[in-house]
């Protein structure tokens, strides 16, 4: 894990930006996993000054995960989110975006259905992350097992009390999400911590301690991870 640090978010950002836009241009075709929330907006929104319209006429846009029994047109939702921010910016056509339906009509098949995209799709050549305050990564929470494919997932405390729920008016009841397996094949791996609330889980994860009470600690077994930290949440 390659670790830099950024004097605050926006220093962060355009480095982050930076990165993505650039192996965009090596690969115009890539297949970028995309996080959702506070931290990666400015990426973002980095990214979408850099690029012209030409430039991501191929790229292709997965979403990492989404909260589960909410409409799709429900602000909060990462749907919203990622069609605000990255996909009506960049002209993402709906044959090169991918994603969770927040309220399927059966929950397991649509795992199943977004597991199948992934499959014909991959690999995932760059997956944008955040870290969770209790350290889980997409709705990987932490468990005694992790998953390794797409699921349900059963949300935390912690992650139903995010910024993102907070205009919700109909609350998730669960998470749709990559797994972990799906994750670490990605072929390149952005994690980016921002945040004075992160301190603590940031200390965690940098111990190297692998363990399953902290899902983004398993980023340590992969060959290419950018971890991106802004100095608010540095210990």
């Amino acid at each position: 894990m390659n670790i830099q640090y950024f004097e605050d978010k926006e220093q962060l950002a355009v480095n982050a930006a930076n990165i993505v836009v650039g192996e965009i241009r090596k690969k115009p075709n890539l297949l970028l996993c995309a996080a959702t929330g506070n931290t990666p907006r400015t990426t973002y929104q980095n990214i979408v000054k850099l690029l012209k319209t030409e430039e991501a006429s191929n790229l292709k846009v997965l979403k990492l995960d989404e909260w589960g029994g909410i409409p799709m047109s429900q602000e909060g939702t990462c749907e919203h989110y990622l069609q605000q921010h990255l996909v009506k910016p960049l002209h993402i056509s709906k044959e090169r975006y991918f994603g969770f339906n927040s309220q399927p009509a059966n929950p397991a098949l649509e795992v199943e259905r977004m597991q199948g995209i992934l499959i014909k799709e991959k690999p995932i050549d760059v997956c944008i992350l955040g870290l969770g305050a209790n350290g889980h990564i997409a709705f990987n929470e932490p468990a005694e097992q992790l998953k390794p494919y797409c699921h349900i997932a059963q949300l935390s405390t912690k992650s139903l009390e995010h910024t993102m729920t907070q205009s919700m008016k109909e609350k998730p009841t669960y998470g749709l999400t990559l797994g972990m397996s799906d994750i670490l094949h990605s072929r390149m791996i952005i994690l980016l911590i921002t945040g004075s609330h992160k301190k603590a889980i940031t200390k965690a994860l940098l111990s190297k301690k692998i363990d399953t009470q902290i899902p983004a600690s398993f980023l340590w077994l992969h060959p290419k991870v950018q971890c991106f930290i802004d100095n608010t949440a540095r210990e």
